[in-house]
C-alpha cells in the first residue's frame, strides 16, 4: 500500500509540473518576444522566476494541484482563476518594469492559450486517475446517530470511494478488527470516544487508512498549541477567539478591501439595482436582523431577491428552498452568482461584519439551531463574515452541525493567510450551483431530518464484503 501511495503521489507531482512548466514557457515566450526590457540574462531569469513563483503559490492556494481528490470542475476553475490572476499581476509587473503602460494583447492571448491547455490537461488527467486509481473500497463504522445524511455526502464522491460495508460499533471490537482488514480505508462516524480511540489505535498499528468525522472537541484540540512546560506533551487551547493583533490587522484589511471593492463594483451594483426596480417596482435593498460576535444584533443589507412583500413579513422565519416561489427571476440570477450579498460591503465598512467569518444567522433560526446544537453559539466568538470557511467548503443547505464544525475550524486555526486563501477560493463558489442550492421544499431550516438507521441500506444498496445485504 505504501508503494502504491508513493506512485500516486509522484504521478500527481508530474502532472502538476507539466502545467506549471507550460505556463512558465508561454510567459517566457511572450516576455522575450514582446516585453524584454534588458539584455541581461539575470534580469530575464528574475522576471520569469517571479512569475513562476506567483503561479505556483496562487494555484496552490486555490487547490489547483489536488488532482487526486478535487472534482474536475473545481480543478478547472482553480486553474482558470490562477491564469487570470497571473495575467493581471504579470501585466502590472511588466508595466512597472517599463515604467509605462504596455500593450496587453500578448498577455491576453497567453492567458487564453494557458486556460485551454490547463482545462484540457485536467480533463485528461482526471480520466487517467479514474482508470488507474479506481474508488477506494471502504467500510463505515458508525455510532448512535443516523448515518443517511453522511452517506449522501459520500455518494456525491463515488469517484473516490466505494462503500462496501457499514457496521455499527456495537457489533463489538473483535468483529470490527476482523472486517477492517479487508478494506482500503475506514470511515469512523460519530463513535463514542472510548470505542473510537481503540479503533484508531488498531488501524494505526495495522497501517489502515482512517477517515475520522470529527466531533466539536476534536476540532478544538486539533488546533491547539503545543506546550513544553514539563517532560510530557501539553496542548493549550486559549478559547477566546482571535488575538488583539489579529483583530487589528483583520479590521484594517476589512476597511481597505471593502472601500476599494465598493468603488470598483459600483457599476455592477447600479445595474443590479436598476434591474430589481424595473422588475416589480419594489425596494432595491432590504434589511434583516442578524447576529455577529458575542451575539450582538445588527441590520444586514442585501439586494432584494424575493417578491416585494416576502422579505418584510418577518413571520415564520425560514431559509430559501430549492424551488422557492418567493424568489424573483432577477433574484434567482443574483443569488446563484452571490451578487445579492454585495451590499454587505457596507456592513463590513461599518465594522458590523468582516470580509471573512461565519455567516450571520437570523436570531429566530439561530435559536432553533441552538436548541438542537447547544454549542452553536461557539460561532459567535468572531465577527460574522461576508464569506467564510463554511461557504467555501460547504453549501447553502449544509447542516448546522457541519457549518459549526467548519466555522470552528476557521476560528481555531485562524491566520491572516487563511483569510486571504478563503477570499480567493470564494471566487470559485460563484460558479458552483450547489453552493447556493436551497433547502428541501418541506423544511424551514437546514436541520437534518430524523432519519431511521435502516433506511439507507435499501436506498444505497450497500452490501458487505461477502456480498450479503447489511
Amino acid at each position: 500500500m505504501y508503494a502504491y501511495e508513493q506512485k500516486k503521489r509522484m504521478l500527481n507531482i508530474g502532472v502538476n509540473l507539466i502545467i506549471l512548466l507550460f505556463e512558465i514557457a508561454t510567459f517566457a515566450y511572450v516576455w522575450f518576444k514582446y516585453y524584454r526590457y534588458t539584455s541581461y540574462r539575470n534580469g530575464d531569469m528574475i522576471v520569469i522566476g517571479m512569475y513562476a513563483l506567483f503561479m505556483f503559490l496562487i494555484t496552490k492556494s486555490l487547490n489547483g494541484y489536488k488532482n487526486s481528490y478535487m472534482r474536475g470542475i473545481d480543478l478547472c476553475l482553480s486553474h482558470i482563476l490562477a491564469v487570470i490572476f497571473g495575467a493581471v499581476v504579470g501585466h502590472i509587473f511588466i508595466c512597472m518594469v517599463w515604467s509605462d503602460y504596455v500593450e496587453i494583447s500578448p498577455i491576453v492571448i497567453m492567458a487564453v492559450v494557458q486556460v485551454v491547455f490547463d482545462v484540457l490537461w485536467v480533463i485528461i488527467v482526471r480520466q487517467i486517475y479514474v482508470h488507474v486509481y479506481p474508488p477506494r473500497r471502504v467500510i463505515i463504522i458508525y455510532g448512535n446517530y443516523p448515518l443517511e445524511a453522511f452517506l449522501k455526502k459520500l455518494d456525491a464522491r463515488h469517484d473516490r470511494y466505494e462503500v462496501c460495508e457499514i457496521l455499527n460499533y456495537q457489533k463489538g471490537f473483535e468483529r470490527i478488527c476482523s472486517d477492517v482488514l479487508d478494506f482500503e480505508g475506514v470511515f469512523l462516524y460519530d463513535l463514542p470516544a472510548e470505542e473510537r480511540n481503540e479503533i484508531v489505535k488498531y488501524c494505526y498499528e495495522h497501517s489502515i487508512r482512517t477517515y475520522i468525522v470529527p466531533k466539536i472537541t476534536d476540532i478544538i484540540m486539533k488546533c491547539s498549541d503545543d506546550l513544553y512546560l514539563v517532560d510530557t506533551p501539553i496542548y493549550l487551547s486559549r478559547n477566546y477567539g482571535l488575538n488583539i493583533d489579529d483583530r487589528i490587522l483583520k479590521r484594517l484589511t476589512d476597511i481597505i478591501v471593502s472601500s476599494v471593492a465598493l468603488v470598483v463594483l459600483s457599476p455592477i451594483m447600479l445595474i443590479i439595482a436598476i434591474a430589481i426596480k424595473l422588475n416589480d417596482g419594489g425596494n432595491v435593498f432590504y434589511k434583516q436582523l442578524r447576529l455577529t460576535r458575542d451575539g450582538k444584533m445588527f441590520m444586514i443589507y442585501k439586494f432584494r431577491s424575493m417578491k416585494y412583500d416576502e422579505n418584510d413579513r418577518g413571520k415564520n422565519a425560514r431559509l430559501a428552498s430549492k424551488t422557492d416561489s418567493r424568489i424573483t427571476p432577477i433574484g434567482r440570477v443574483i443569488r446563484n452568482l452571490h451578487l445579492d450579498e454585495l451590499p454587505q460591503l457596507f456592513n463590513v465598512l461599518k465594522g458590523e461584519m468582516s470580509l471573512v467569518g461565519p455567516r450571520p444567522e437570523r436570531p429566530e433560526i439561530f435559536l432553533k439551531y441552538e436548541k438542537n446544537i447547544p454549542q452553536f453559539d461557539f460561532r459567535l466568538k468572531v465577527k460574522a463574515g461576508l464569506t467564510g470557511y463554511a461557504q467555501v467548503y460547504g453549501k447553502y443547505n449544509t447542516s448546522p452541525i457541519d457549518k459549526l464544525k467548519m466555522d470552528l475550524t476557521y476560528i481555531q486555526q485562524y491566520s491572516y493567510w487563511l483569510d486571504i486563501k478563503l477570499m480567493l477560493l470564494t471566487l470559485k463558489i460563484m460558479f458552483r450551483k450547489e453552493s447556493s442550492e436551497g433547502i428541501d421544499d418541506k423544511k424551514l431550516t437546514a436541520l437534518p431530518s430524523d432519519y431511521k438507521t435502516k433506511s439507507y441500506t435499501k436506498k444505497y444498496n450497500i452490501s458487505n464484503k461477502k456480498g450479503n445485504r447489511v
